[in-house]
């Protein structure tokens, strides 16, 4: 039997400056289509574990070593991702230091989660608002189920 055609994986990481008031995160302004702000990641290698890659990305991207806390969620919406389904597992991550863009980033900056630019790529929206929630709550995203996609 062949082996099915699956979703592309990703990991995204939330990243929390321990070393600044209230914790702002740090997101990225992509370098390639499709254009805007972002949570730092990218897609896992075949034969990497994809805490792992949240881990590479963060330092290629960022350049900040950082430390995984919880995974918020996994987010699999077939529509996420204009370049096609891609299935993606983000991280809370705490990290100290000045990020600095790199990779696929054109920029980098420090934003507090009440007060985030626009626009944001992907379902990053979303996600962002999870980890609102979840920095208020302690709770990570809910399942979500559309059986109809």
């Amino acid at each position: 039997m062949p082996r099915p055609e699956t979703p592309s994986l990703a990991a995204d990481i939330i990243i929390e400056l321990t070393d600044y008031q209230n914790r702002p995160i740090v997101l990225i302004e992509r370098a390639f289509p499709p254009y805007g702000w972002a949570i730092p990641g990218g897609f896992v290698d075949v034969g990497e574990r994809v805490e792992s890659a949240a881990i590479r990305e963060a330092k290629e991207e960022v350049q900040l070593d950082v430390k995984l806390i919880t995974l918020l969620g996994v987010y699999s919406d077939p529509r996420r991702d204009q370049r096609g389904h891609t299935v993606t597992a983000v991280y809370v991550a705490e990290a100290a230091g000045v990020p600095v863009a790199a990779d696929d980033a054109k920029n980098c900056q420090v934003f507090s989660i009440d007060e985030l630019p626009a626009p944001l790529t992907f379902d990053h929206g979303q996600v962002l608002a999870d980890y609102k929630n979840y920095r208020e709550t302690g709770k990570v995203t809910p399942l979500r189920c559309d059986p109809a996609v």
